[in-house]
Parts: structure tokens; C-alpha cells; sequence
């Protein structure tokens, strides 16, 4: 739930535009490859910050070998950049750079103006503007990462209450997987208006499916279901899909693979990193609604809300495995948590 004021900066500077808009139409309105986390307990922590950053460099490389009409703007189209440009540590680490110089202007203004039970939801974009090269074909890294800009959005959140039967979601498969799915970028948001058209009246999040069957995620989610075990399979299983954890559990988590076309949402990860160190089995194979029966819970997760249980005619409540997975989520982010005394004026 947003509530009171908002801040855009760019490049570290605060926009003088007024009213500051909304996270959606700020998005909207520049290309870009971008990541969406918040603070927790009282505005002291930032939720799994490097990881935030890490998906961002991932997202904007991914975007400039693929479609860098996705990071840029440009008068013209641009189809793809010399070969040469090679991933290293360097691209990573100026965009890690840019990013947190921003994030140290913008974090201490907007902790002013957050009053009690209030967090921080945080929208870092890096793009740019292509026509501030002289020649595409002399661009290597380094000269790409001097023509990125940073803008930081920072508006207030309030946290739903975990576990509060009227907070949990209401799903529908309405649409087809999105393009380039393996980085997060700002045009999804405008692509995404279409599928709300097709919103049931109840529908909190809308699912994406390619055949109507297999669940790969949601709009602004990834799905996960707990289901009965079925022990036939190995690990990977005979599919290809790799299951994490002990296979003597009566249940399994199942949630969409990578390569199946899904964001690799930074709370996604999570899951899986904590499931498998307490020994809680997850399958990566895409949840099928035909085989729905097996289901015992389901939840979403997203970096605002971490996790939210699913309302199905079977529960309105979040299950034993849900609630046990949202506890270790709790304690993993009092260690990956970034304290916001890091981000310096």
C-alpha cells in the first residue's frame, strides 16, 4: 500500500518536477533496465540490496546485447552493439557505483518525511540517451557505462500484515509469457496495461501462461505452489527439472525454470536459496493447472510484499509451509539486509 510523499532523483539530483509521479508513470515514460525493492523494520534496512544491484547489471547487459532499444533512447533504432563488448567485472561495478551514489542523496531526504509504520519502496532505473555518443561504432564498455543515467524513485509503503486472511491474492491466468524475461525492464509496465484489461473484478495478480496450463509467473510476481511429492523423478528429474532439497518430504515446492521464460525475481532466489539450506525440497518445473488437485498451497512473492499467500477454495489462510518459508525469510533478511547508514549524503 503507498501512502504519503515521493522523491525522483536523476543522476543524484532531485527532479523539480511537481507532483513527483507515480513509480508506474515514471517508468512508463523511459526505457530502461530497473529493479523495485523497500526498507524493513522502521526504514533501517534495505532488502537484499546487492542482490537488487546484481539483477540490475544483469538486466541492463542483458538488454544492450539483445535489444538495447530496451535501455536507450534514441532517435533511431538500434539493433545491436559490437561484439567485442565483453561482460566483466567493470560493467558491474559502475553500474553498482552510479547507482548507490544516487541512492545516497536520495535515501536521507525521503527517511525525513517517513512517519511511523511507513518503509521506503525504492525504484532504481539505469538507462540513457544514445544520441550523447559521437558514433556507435566506437562505443566499447567504458563508454557505454559514461552515458548511463540513474534515476531513483522513493515513495512510502506500508506492508501488508503477513497471514491476514482479507491479504491474500486472488490469481488469474490471463496472457502469454513476456519478451526477454530474464532482465527486468521499464517497458514491461506499459506492455502490462493490455493484461489489465482482461482483470477479473476479484483478481489481485495476474498469472502468464504460453499454453493455458503451465504457470510461469505473474505480472509483477513469481508463483510458487506446495504440492504432494511425486518420488518418480530424481534430481534433475527426467524433464530436465532440477529439484533442490531432501526428496523424502511428502511435499515439494514448484516453481517455473528460468529457461522457461520468467524473471529471475531477486525474492524467487530467495526462496530457493533458503528452502534448500533447511532441506525443504523445490522442483523448477512450471506449475500445471491440470494437475491443480495435488496443490495444497500456493503463494507469490515480490521484493514490496516478500510473500503472499494464495486464496484457493481449499484455503483462506496461509499454510504450514508458507507461513514456515515466510519466518526463514524474515530471519535471511536480518542477514542480507543493507543498513541504510551505508547510503552517506
Amino acid at each position: 500500500m503507498s501512502s504519503g510523499s515521493s522523491f525522483l532523483f536523476v543522476n543524484g539530483v532531485v527532479s523539480p518536477s511537481s507532483p513527483t509521479p507515480t513509480v508506474s508513470t515514471f517508468l512508463e515514460s523511459r526505457p530502461g533496465a530497473y529493479t523495485t525493492t523497500r526498507t524493513h523494520n522502521g526504514g533501517s534496512l534495505v532488502l537484499f540490496w546487492d542482490r537488487h544491484l546484481r539483477r540490475l547489471a544483469d538486466s541492463a547487459w542483458i538488454l544492450l546485447h539483445t535489444n538495447p532499444n530496451l535501455l536507450f533512447k534514441s532517435e533511431n533504432s538500434v539493433d545491436s552493439f559490437p561484439s567485442r563488448l565483453t561482460h566483466s567485472s567493470s560493467w558491474e561495478s559502475s553500474i553498482w557505483s552510479l547507482v548507490n551514489e544516487s541512492m545516497s542523496k536520495a535515501l536521507p531526504m525521503a527517511l525525513e518525511e517517513r512517519k511511523s509504520g511507513e518503509e521506503l519502496a525504492i525504484t532504481a532505473l539505469v538507462g540513457g540517451n544514445l544520441e550523447n555518443l559521437c558514433g556507435i561504432e566506437e562505443i566499447d564498455e567504458d563508454g557505454v557505462c559514461r552515458v548511463l543515467d540513474v534515476w531513483v524513485h522513493v515513495g512510502m509503503y506500508v506492508p501488508p500484515v503477513f497471514g491476514v486472511q482479507e491479504n491474500g491474492a486472488r490469481l488469474a491466468v490471463v496472457g502469454r509469457g513476456r519478451d526477454v524475461a530474464n532482465a527486468k525492464y521499464s517497458d514491461w509496465v506499459r506492455l502490462r496495461k493490455s493484461l489489465e484489461k482482461l482483470r477479473p473484478p476479484l483478481a489481485t495478480e495476474l498469472l502468464l501462461s504460453n499454453d493455458g496450463d503451465q504457470i510461469l509467473e505473474g505480472s509483477v510476481t513469481n508463483f510458487f505452489v506446495v504440492c504432494r511429492a511425486d518420488h518418480n523423478g530424481s534430481s534433475p528429474d527426467g524433464r530436465g527439472n532440477e529439484l533442490h532439497g531432501s526428496s523424502t518430504y511428502p511435499f515439494e515446492i514448484q516453481t517455473a525454470p528460468i529457461r522457461d521464460g520468467v524473471l529471475p525475481g531477486v525474492m524467487r532466489q530467495v526462496i530457493i536459496d533458503l528452502c534448500s539450506s533447511n532441506g525443504i525440497p523445490v522442483r523448477e518445473v512450471a506449475p500445471s493447472w491440470s494437475r491443480h488437485e495435488i496443490w495444497e498451497e500456493a503463494f507469490i512473492t515480490s521484493s514490496l510484499r516478500l510473500l503472499q499467500h494464495v486464496k484457493k477454495q481449499f484455503r483462506e489462510v496461509p499454510g504450514k509451509i508458507t507461513a514456515l518459508i515466510q519466518k526463514e525469510i524474515l530471519k535471511k533478511v536480518g542477514v542480507e539486509g543493507c543498513g541504510i547508514t551505508s547510503f552517506k549524503g
